[in-house]
């Protein structure tokens, strides 16, 4: 493969509009534009994440995840492209379900926090929610395919649970919320 990126700066975004993969251009504010953005900085996060030398069988799956995130930013700039589809969404299904059964019941809402690789696969997964919420915005003016937005939604629940193995693996108690009283 050649060359994809000659010059890092091409000023051409320097009015404010952006290029899509059509070759359109489009304000860089765009509904779909802040959907690319939070799917891009979730991905970042999940990186920061595996750089914490998290367990191989976490590490593996969030590497497939990474290159998953990646196709579907794709996906948003190039809609004929589509990668996502139900078999992804059900991978996540059978992860979650085989993690949250080697975890103790929860009975109240935990505090996002604990070891460091804890405390960023909860950020990850605030990331993963934010993007939800602009996938959804970009769906009231752009027709968007019903597994872009399963994905995602599934997605936070995955790194709910991965936090929540993580804390299990690195013996790192879990925090319960305890409701404040005056």
């Amino acid at each position: 493969m050649g060359n994809r990126i000659s010059r890092v700066y091409t000023r051409t975004g320097d009015d404010g509009m952006t290029g899509m993969a059509d070759g359109s251009r489009i304000p860089k504010d765009a509904f779909v534009i802040h959907a690319i953005g939070d799917v891009d900085e979730l991905n970042a996060c999940i990186g920061v994440l595996r750089a914490q030398g998290l367990p191989d069988f976490m590490d593996k799956v969030l590497e497939y995840v990474q290159h998953e995130l990646f196709a579907l930013g794709g996906e948003l700039t190039m809609p004929e492209y589509q990668f996502i589809t139900g078999g992804h969404i059900e991978r996540l299904e059978t992860q979650i379900d085989e993690w949250n059964g080697q975890l103790k019941p929860l009975k109240e809402f935990i505090l996002p926090m604990g070891s460091c690789s804890v405390a960023v696969c909860h950020q990850a997964r605030t990331i993963c929610r934010r993007a939800e919420r602009s996938l959804i915005s970009y769906a009231h003016e752009q027709e968007l395919r019903v597994e872009l937005r399963q994905y995602i939604n599934r997605l936070s629940d995955f790194l709910f649970v991965a936090a929540r193995m993580l804390a299990r693996d690195k013996e790192s108690e879990e925090v319960l919320w305890k409701q404040q009283l005056p």
